[in-house]
Protein backbone atom coordinates (compact mmCIF):
# COMPACT_ATOMS: atom_id res chain seq x y z
CA UNK A 1 0.00 0.00 0.00
CA UNK A 2 1.42 3.37 -1.01
CA UNK A 3 0.97 6.03 1.64
CA UNK A 4 0.66 9.70 0.67
CA UNK A 5 3.92 11.55 0.98
CA UNK A 6 2.29 14.89 1.76
CA UNK A 7 -0.22 15.71 4.47
CA UNK A 8 -3.54 17.24 3.39
CA UNK A 9 -4.58 20.78 4.29
CA UNK A 10 -8.05 22.05 3.39
CA UNK A 11 -8.57 25.77 2.80
CA UNK A 12 -11.88 27.62 2.63
CA UNK A 13 -11.44 31.28 1.70
CA UNK A 14 -13.89 33.92 0.59
CA UNK A 15 -14.88 37.54 1.08
CA UNK A 16 -16.31 38.80 4.34
CA UNK A 17 -19.90 37.79 4.95
CA UNK A 18 -19.87 34.96 2.40
CA UNK A 19 -20.80 32.26 4.92
CA UNK A 20 -17.38 30.59 5.29
CA UNK A 21 -17.69 29.94 9.02
CA UNK A 22 -21.19 28.48 8.78
CA UNK A 23 -20.15 26.19 5.94
CA UNK A 24 -17.01 25.10 7.80
CA UNK A 25 -18.98 24.26 10.96
CA UNK A 26 -21.54 22.32 8.94
CA UNK A 27 -18.79 20.44 7.13
CA UNK A 28 -16.86 19.61 10.32
CA UNK A 29 -19.78 17.93 12.08
CA UNK A 30 -19.05 14.22 12.19
CA UNK A 31 -15.73 14.52 10.35
CA UNK A 32 -12.19 14.43 11.69
CA UNK A 33 -11.62 18.14 11.08
CA UNK A 34 -10.26 20.98 13.20
CA UNK A 35 -10.67 24.60 12.13
CA UNK A 36 -7.78 27.06 11.95
CA UNK A 37 -8.99 30.66 11.77
CA UNK A 38 -7.43 32.82 9.05
CA UNK A 39 -8.78 36.11 10.35
CA UNK A 40 -6.62 39.04 11.44
CA UNK A 41 -9.28 40.37 13.84
CA UNK A 42 -10.48 37.14 15.45
CA UNK A 43 -7.05 36.73 17.03
CA UNK A 44 -7.96 39.53 19.47
CA UNK A 45 -9.72 38.91 22.77
CA UNK A 46 -12.86 40.93 23.43
CA UNK A 47 -13.55 41.55 19.74
CA UNK A 48 -16.36 39.08 19.27
CA UNK A 49 -19.40 40.68 17.69
CA UNK A 50 -17.72 42.79 15.02
CA UNK A 51 -15.47 39.93 13.89
CA UNK A 52 -18.35 37.41 13.67
CA UNK A 53 -16.28 35.19 15.95
CA UNK A 54 -17.62 31.64 16.42
CA UNK A 55 -19.55 31.37 19.68
CA UNK A 56 -18.23 29.47 22.67
CA UNK A 57 -20.70 26.66 21.91
CA UNK A 58 -19.50 26.46 18.30
CA UNK A 59 -15.90 26.37 19.40
CA UNK A 60 -16.74 23.53 21.79
CA UNK A 61 -18.51 21.57 19.06
CA UNK A 62 -15.53 21.76 16.69
CA UNK A 63 -11.94 22.48 17.81
CA UNK A 64 -10.83 25.97 16.69
CA UNK A 65 -7.33 27.46 16.63
CA UNK A 66 -5.83 30.99 16.46
CA UNK A 67 -8.84 32.67 18.06
CA UNK A 68 -8.43 34.88 21.16
CA UNK A 69 -4.64 34.56 21.22
CA UNK A 70 -3.73 38.28 21.52
CA UNK A 71 -4.87 41.31 23.48
CA UNK A 72 -6.16 44.17 21.31
CA UNK A 73 -3.11 46.31 22.18
CA UNK A 74 -0.75 43.68 20.75
CA UNK A 75 0.54 43.45 17.21
CA UNK A 76 0.06 40.35 15.08
CA UNK A 77 1.66 40.05 11.67
CA UNK A 78 1.32 37.76 8.68
CA UNK A 79 4.63 36.22 9.74
CA UNK A 80 3.24 35.54 13.22
CA UNK A 81 0.21 33.92 11.64
CA UNK A 82 2.24 31.72 9.29
CA UNK A 83 4.34 30.45 12.20
CA UNK A 84 1.32 29.81 14.44
CA UNK A 85 -0.75 28.24 11.67
CA UNK A 86 2.03 25.82 10.74
CA UNK A 87 2.33 24.77 14.39
CA UNK A 88 -1.44 24.23 14.56
CA UNK A 89 -1.45 22.24 11.30
CA UNK A 90 1.34 19.97 12.56
CA UNK A 91 -0.44 19.38 15.88
CA UNK A 92 -3.74 18.58 14.14
CA UNK A 93 -2.05 16.04 11.87
CA UNK A 94 -0.31 14.52 14.88
CA UNK A 95 -3.78 13.81 16.30
CA UNK A 96 -4.74 12.01 13.09
CA UNK A 97 -7.12 14.75 12.01
CA UNK A 98 -7.31 17.16 9.05
CA UNK A 99 -6.86 20.95 9.35
CA UNK A 100 -9.45 23.18 7.71
CA UNK A 101 -8.23 26.77 7.32
CA UNK A 102 -11.14 29.20 7.25
CA UNK A 103 -11.09 32.97 6.84
CA UNK A 104 -10.82 35.99 4.60
CA UNK A 105 -7.51 37.61 5.51
CA UNK A 106 -5.90 37.08 2.14
CA UNK A 107 -2.43 38.24 3.17
CA UNK A 108 -2.43 35.47 5.79
CA UNK A 109 -3.51 32.87 3.23
CA UNK A 110 -0.76 33.95 0.86
CA UNK A 111 1.90 34.07 3.58
CA UNK A 112 1.12 30.53 4.65
CA UNK A 113 0.72 29.01 1.20
CA UNK A 114 3.54 30.76 -0.64
CA UNK A 115 5.90 31.45 2.22
CA UNK A 116 6.87 34.79 3.67
CA UNK A 117 9.99 36.82 4.27
CA UNK A 118 11.46 36.58 7.74
CA UNK A 119 11.33 40.25 8.77
CA UNK A 120 13.04 41.87 11.74
CA UNK A 121 11.06 41.65 14.96
CA UNK A 122 8.86 44.57 15.93
CA UNK A 123 10.53 47.27 18.01
CA UNK A 124 7.94 48.85 20.34
CA UNK A 125 9.86 52.10 20.92
CA UNK A 126 10.43 52.66 17.20
CA UNK A 127 6.81 51.81 16.44
CA UNK A 128 5.59 54.25 19.10
CA UNK A 129 7.72 57.02 17.60
CA UNK A 130 6.30 56.36 14.11
CA UNK A 131 2.77 56.44 15.54
CA UNK A 132 3.51 59.72 17.31
CA UNK A 133 4.75 61.30 14.08
CA UNK A 134 1.70 59.97 12.22
CA UNK A 135 -0.61 61.67 14.70
CA UNK A 136 1.25 64.94 14.09
CA UNK A 137 1.90 64.77 10.34
CA UNK A 138 -0.66 62.28 9.05
CA UNK A 139 -0.09 58.94 7.32
CA UNK A 140 0.15 60.45 3.79
CA UNK A 141 3.23 62.41 4.92
CA UNK A 142 4.83 59.25 6.26
CA UNK A 143 3.88 57.48 3.04
CA UNK A 144 5.89 60.14 1.19
CA UNK A 145 8.85 59.40 3.49
CA UNK A 146 8.50 55.72 2.68
CA UNK A 147 8.45 56.47 -1.04
CA UNK A 148 11.81 58.21 -0.66
CA UNK A 149 13.50 55.18 0.92
CA UNK A 150 11.48 52.30 -0.55
CA UNK A 151 9.53 53.31 -3.68
CA UNK A 152 8.69 49.67 -4.45
CA UNK A 153 6.88 49.21 -1.15
CA UNK A 154 5.25 52.64 -1.33
CA UNK A 155 3.80 51.82 -4.75
CA UNK A 156 1.96 48.84 -3.21
CA UNK A 157 0.70 50.65 -0.10
CA UNK A 158 -2.13 53.16 -0.03
CA UNK A 159 -1.21 56.57 1.45
CA UNK A 160 -3.63 56.09 4.36
CA UNK A 161 -2.83 52.46 5.13
CA UNK A 162 -1.22 53.28 8.45
CA UNK A 163 -0.55 49.69 9.51
CA UNK A 164 1.52 48.81 6.44
CA UNK A 165 3.27 52.20 6.26
CA UNK A 166 4.23 51.87 9.91
CA UNK A 167 5.65 48.36 9.46
CA UNK A 168 7.59 49.31 6.31
CA UNK A 169 9.19 52.33 8.00
CA UNK A 170 9.88 50.31 11.13
CA UNK A 171 11.69 47.61 9.15
CA UNK A 172 13.72 50.17 7.23
CA UNK A 173 14.84 52.12 10.29
CA UNK A 174 15.52 48.97 12.34
CA UNK A 175 17.53 47.14 9.69
CA UNK A 176 18.71 49.74 7.20
CA UNK A 177 17.15 47.65 4.42
CA UNK A 178 13.85 48.36 2.59
CA UNK A 179 11.01 46.00 3.43
CA UNK A 180 10.63 45.24 -0.29
CA UNK A 181 14.15 43.81 -0.26
CA UNK A 182 13.31 41.60 2.71
CA UNK A 183 10.10 40.47 1.01
CA UNK A 184 11.92 39.34 -2.11
CA UNK A 185 13.81 36.84 0.03
CA UNK A 186 10.74 34.74 0.91
CA UNK A 187 11.14 31.44 2.68
CA UNK A 188 9.02 29.54 0.14
CA UNK A 189 5.93 27.41 0.66
CA UNK A 190 6.04 24.37 2.95
CA UNK A 191 6.30 21.34 0.68
CA UNK A 192 5.19 18.85 3.34
CA UNK A 193 1.54 19.57 2.66
CA UNK A 194 -0.94 18.83 -0.09
CA UNK A 195 -3.16 21.88 -0.42
CA UNK A 196 -6.85 21.63 -1.31
CA UNK A 197 -7.87 25.27 -1.70
CA UNK A 198 -11.47 26.36 -2.18
CA UNK A 199 -13.08 29.79 -2.28
CA UNK A 200 -16.67 30.96 -2.01
CA UNK A 201 -17.13 33.47 -4.81
CA UNK A 202 -20.41 35.44 -4.92
CA UNK A 203 -21.54 36.57 -8.37
CA UNK A 204 -24.23 39.12 -7.53
CA UNK A 205 -22.50 42.23 -6.15
CA UNK A 206 -25.75 43.99 -5.31
CA UNK A 207 -26.85 41.01 -3.25
CA UNK A 208 -23.49 41.00 -1.49
CA UNK A 209 -23.82 44.68 -0.53
CA UNK A 210 -27.34 44.12 0.72
CA UNK A 211 -26.29 41.11 2.78
CA UNK A 212 -23.35 42.99 4.30
CA UNK A 213 -25.57 45.91 5.30
CA UNK A 214 -28.02 43.51 6.93
CA UNK A 215 -25.17 41.73 8.68
CA UNK A 216 -23.79 44.96 10.13
CA UNK A 217 -27.26 45.88 11.34
CA UNK A 218 -27.45 42.53 13.14
CA UNK A 219 -24.08 43.19 14.75
CA UNK A 220 -25.27 46.56 16.01
CA UNK A 221 -28.43 44.97 17.39
CA UNK A 222 -26.25 42.38 19.14
CA UNK A 223 -24.28 45.06 20.98
CA UNK A 224 -21.34 46.00 18.75
CA UNK A 225 -21.36 49.63 19.91
CA UNK A 226 -21.22 48.50 23.54
CA UNK A 227 -18.36 46.14 22.67
CA UNK A 228 -16.31 49.01 21.20
CA UNK A 229 -17.22 51.24 24.16
CA UNK A 230 -15.97 48.55 26.53
CA UNK A 231 -12.70 48.23 24.62
CA UNK A 232 -12.18 52.00 24.80
CA UNK A 233 -12.93 52.06 28.52
CA UNK A 234 -9.85 49.95 29.25
CA UNK A 235 -7.71 53.03 28.61
CA UNK A 236 -4.82 51.27 26.84
CA UNK A 237 -6.23 51.08 23.33
CA UNK A 238 -5.86 53.87 20.81
CA UNK A 239 -7.26 54.35 17.34
CA UNK A 240 -3.77 53.66 15.93
CA UNK A 241 -3.64 50.08 17.23
CA UNK A 242 -4.00 47.50 14.47
CA UNK A 243 -7.00 45.89 16.17
CA UNK A 244 -8.95 49.14 16.07
CA UNK A 245 -8.35 49.55 12.34
CA UNK A 246 -10.67 46.62 11.72
CA UNK A 247 -13.79 47.51 9.76
CA UNK A 248 -16.64 48.48 12.03
CA UNK A 249 -14.44 49.06 15.04
CA UNK A 250 -12.62 51.94 13.35
CA UNK A 251 -15.83 53.78 12.47
CA UNK A 252 -17.53 53.23 15.84
CA UNK A 253 -14.36 54.34 17.61
CA UNK A 254 -14.59 57.62 15.71
CA UNK A 255 -18.23 57.95 16.76
CA UNK A 256 -17.34 57.45 20.42
CA UNK A 257 -14.53 59.99 20.01
CA UNK A 258 -17.12 62.53 18.85
CA UNK A 259 -15.89 62.66 15.25
CA UNK A 260 -18.96 61.04 13.64
CA UNK A 261 -22.63 60.69 14.41
CA UNK A 262 -23.78 57.13 14.96
CA UNK A 263 -25.61 57.19 11.63
CA UNK A 264 -22.45 58.38 9.83
CA UNK A 265 -20.33 55.75 11.55
CA UNK A 266 -22.71 52.95 10.61
CA UNK A 267 -22.96 54.09 7.01
CA UNK A 268 -19.17 54.39 6.70
CA UNK A 269 -18.74 50.94 8.23
CA UNK A 270 -21.14 49.40 5.71
CA UNK A 271 -19.33 51.09 2.81
CA UNK A 272 -15.92 50.02 4.18
CA UNK A 273 -17.14 46.43 4.56
CA UNK A 274 -18.27 46.36 0.93
CA UNK A 275 -14.90 47.79 -0.15
CA UNK A 276 -13.12 45.12 1.89
CA UNK A 277 -15.18 42.39 0.22
CA UNK A 278 -14.30 43.81 -3.19
CA UNK A 279 -10.55 43.79 -2.36
CA UNK A 280 -10.80 40.23 -1.08
CA UNK A 281 -12.48 39.13 -4.31
CA UNK A 282 -9.72 40.78 -6.32
CA UNK A 283 -7.13 38.79 -4.35
CA UNK A 284 -9.06 35.55 -4.72
CA UNK A 285 -9.50 35.88 -8.45
CA UNK A 286 -5.76 36.43 -8.83
CA UNK A 287 -4.95 33.14 -7.11
CA UNK A 288 -4.31 30.54 -9.83
CA UNK A 289 -4.97 27.32 -7.90
CA UNK A 290 -8.18 28.08 -6.02
CA UNK A 291 -11.27 26.02 -6.77
CA UNK A 292 -14.24 28.38 -6.98
CA UNK A 293 -17.44 27.33 -5.23
CA UNK A 294 -20.80 28.99 -5.89
CA UNK A 295 -22.10 30.83 -2.87
CA UNK A 296 -24.90 29.19 -0.90
CA UNK A 297 -25.15 26.02 -2.99
CA UNK A 298 -25.31 22.36 -2.04
CA UNK A 299 -22.45 21.83 -4.49
CA UNK A 300 -20.09 23.65 -2.15
CA UNK A 301 -20.73 21.19 0.68
CA UNK A 302 -20.57 18.18 -1.64
CA UNK A 303 -17.23 19.18 -3.16
CA UNK A 304 -15.69 19.95 0.22
CA UNK A 305 -16.89 16.65 1.65
CA UNK A 306 -15.41 14.87 -1.37
CA UNK A 307 -12.07 16.55 -0.69
CA UNK A 308 -12.16 15.40 2.95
Amino acid sequence: MNLPTRLPVLVLAGPTGSGKSELALSLAQGLALEIVSVDSAQVYRGMDIGTAKPSAAQQRSVPHHLIDIRNPVDTYSAGDFARDALAAIEAIHARGRVPLLVGGTMLYHRALHRGIAVLPRAEPDLRAEIERRARTLGWPALHAELAAVDPTAAARIRPRDGQRIQRALEVFHASGRPISEWQRATSGADRRFQWHRFALLPQDRAAVRSRLAERFGSMMASGLLEEVRSLRAGGELRAEHASMRAVGYRQLWRHLAGELTLEQACQQAIVATAQLAKRQLTWLRAEPDLIALPLGSAEAVQRLRAAV
